[in-house]
């Protein structure tokens, strides 16, 4: 009977101890563990060489224990007892360390070891600290847009899953926002999950917007403790359309140019710098005092100079807000006099005016046969010369594409005809020229009555101020005539040479001497003219020399005179006698 009553005492024992007496001098333990992770809690007791068993216990709410597992120190064995939330989580190792397997907020307690022998009872608390890092915060329930001056919800903040519950902080371009009374209102709510006791957090975000917050980051982050302390995340940045109203509105001239001219289409565009813009707006032309409502462009189709002037635009509910810009509407007119196809005789005279009007100061350019002319042109007295194409030209430099032009064509009437001859030093044949003046061009043509040969082929000359030539080389075996026949579209000329055969001395006509070189040729002649002179001066000194000379030698001749007459008479009447004997 005595080990039976031995072991009631004992058991006894265990009773009245197993409220938890801790073993003095040692404190609380305290293990944090990750959720979901393994909890390992050391015993933290120096195993007795008396030691019977080992057992684990935690402490309800309300301060009761409750047994979870038993180890046997002598028969080595492991009992678990009937725990629903720790079943198959549980496991405890020769050492008497207990681990919990996917470790959850519940398991949130405080854990007593305890090891007995037949004597004491030996205890070791530890607290068991479980956290769970929420996820990521996000904005969500984003507004649309914002409006300046009014307080209105800028979104939630909302993060889930977490524990112990974390503090949601806003922010505006990286800076702390502080709840301030109409202007920022920032209100937290967390909701907890009763099955996994974890927490979702929210917060709603109230803003008053003013127009500095265009194009602003705005974030949110929740802080949070972890295993390893305090920690921070933060959510994406969220910009907002921020709404305001007009405060100005300009007007534009499309597409943009340097200068508007006749004929050209013009856009005007009308914007407002709100937010969104506006979208219809009231157009105000030169001279008309109601505005045309359109959307934010109005176009003029083909502008005449009439259209130069102010243009406005502006808001159909605020008149008052306005723009304006100026339009010139550049033009050009020019006026020639005369114009088109004028026909005139030799000698006439031909005033020509080319009037220019422009709303800018124009350049003025004539041209004659695509010739440019260094003045304008006069004529006094018509020459075949002056015949031609002439063109009055004007432009308006600043004004791309603004030019106008209008042409004259000067008919001098009749193509006059010379025709020259010369004589090759060989006085084998002759060169014969037909120069020929009028406008338009006349064509030559040659025709030869009588016998002879073509040495060659036609030679024209270069067409210049209503001048050329045509010349042929023959070699006439007879007399000849050569007809040269100069026609344009409004007269027929004819001129004929009568040209000797080559065996004929003849006199030759002088070549026809151009413009250019008349000059040249009346320069020398007053200098043959200067040699003659000259000559005659020594012709008039030769001969009263020769008359002083036929004075002294009068008397002399005289007598020669008698002499040679009394031969003469023998001689006449030798004659005679010879013709009487016959």
């Amino acid at each position: 009977m005595a080990p039976a009553a031995s072991a009631c005492r004992r058991l006894l024992r265990w009773l009245l101890v197993s409220a938890a007496v801790l073993r003095p001098g040692l404190g609380s333990y305290t293990v944090n563990s990750a959720y979901g992770d393994t909890i390992i809690m050391p015993c933290r007791l120096d195993v007795p060489q008396n030691l019977m068993f080992g057992k684990w216990k935690y402490e309800n709410p309300d301060g009761s224990p409750l047994f979870i597992a038993f180890r046997s120190s002598t028969k080595k064995s492991v009992y678990y007892d009937d725990v629903p939330e720790y079943k198959d989580r549980l496991s405890l190792s020769e050492n008497y360390t207990l681990s919990i397997s996917n470790a959850k907020i519940s398991d949130q307690k405080r854990f007593v070891c305890m090891l007995v022998t037949e004597d004491n009872v030996f205890e070791a608390p530890t607290i068991v600290n479980v956290f769970k890092q929420p996820s990521k915060p996000e904005i969500v329930s984003k507004a649309p847009f914002l409006e300046t001056e009014q307080l209105k919800k800028l979104g939630d903040c909302i993060s889930k899953d977490s524990y112990p519950v974390g503090n949601i902080t806003w922010y505006r371009n990286g800076k702390p926002l502080q709840a301030l009374e109409g202007v920022v209102v920032i209100n937290f709510k967390k909701e907890m999950d009763p099955v996994t006791q974890l927490y979702t957090m929210t917060s709603s975000l109230d803003y008053k917007t003013t127009k500095a917050d265009i194009q602003m980051p705005f974030t949110c982050s929740v802080t949070y403790y972890g295993t390893s302390g305090q920690k921070t995340l933060h959510s994406e940045q969220a910009v907002f359309d921020i709404y305001y109203p007009t405060e100005q509105v300009t007007i534009q001239v499309l597409p943009p140019k340097n200068a508007i001219k006749e004929g050209d289409n013009i856009t005007l565009k009308c914007l407002g710098n709100g937010n969104p813009p506006p979208e219809e707006f009231l157009f105000y032309l030169p001279g008309q005092p109601e505005g045309i409502r359109s959307s934010n462009t109005y176009t003029l189709t083909d502008v005449r100079r009439n259209a130069t002037g102010e243009y406005k635009c502006s808001l159909v509910d605020k008149k008052s807000m306005i723009a304006s810009t100026a339009i010139t509407v550049h033009y050009l007119d020019l006026s020639l006099k005369p114009s088109g196809e004028v026909t005139k005789q030799i000698g006439d005279a031909l005033p020509v005016s080319c009037t220019i009007s422009a709303s800018r100061n124009a350049t003025v350019v004539w041209m004659k046969d695509n010739i440019r002319l260094r003045s304008s042109p006069s004529f006094s007295s018509l020459h075949y010369q002056d015949a031609g194409n002439y063109v009055c030209e004007t432009a308006l430099q600043e004004v791309e594409g603004l030019k106008k032009r209008d042409s004259l064509t000067l008919i001098v009437e009749k193509p006059q005809i010379k025709m020259t001859k010369k004589t090759d030093p060989s006085g084998l044949s002759k060169t014969i020229i037909c120069h020929v003046e009028g406008f338009p061009k006349p064509a030559i043509q040659w025709t030869i009555t009588g016998s002879g040969s073509v040495i060659n082929q036609t030679e024209e000359s270069p067409y210049i101020n209503g001048r050329y030539y045509s010349k042929i080389i023959i070699s006439p075996e007879e007399n000849v005539t050569l007809t040269c026949t100069a026609e344009n579209q409004l007269e027929r000329t004819v001129n004929s040479l009568n040209v000797s055969a080559i065996s004929i001395p003849e006199h030759d006509e002088a070549d026809e001497i151009s413009d250019e070189n008349r000059e040249k040729v009346n320069d020398q002649a007053k200098l043959i003219v200067g040699i003659v002179v000259g000559l005659l001066l020594a012709a008039l000194v030769a001969g009263i020399v020769y008359w002083l000379y036929m004075k002294k030698s009068k008397t002399a001749s005289k007598h020669v005179n008698k002499d040679l007459g009394n031969i003469e008479e023998n001689k006449k009447l030798e004659e005679n006698n010879h013709k009487t004997e016959a």
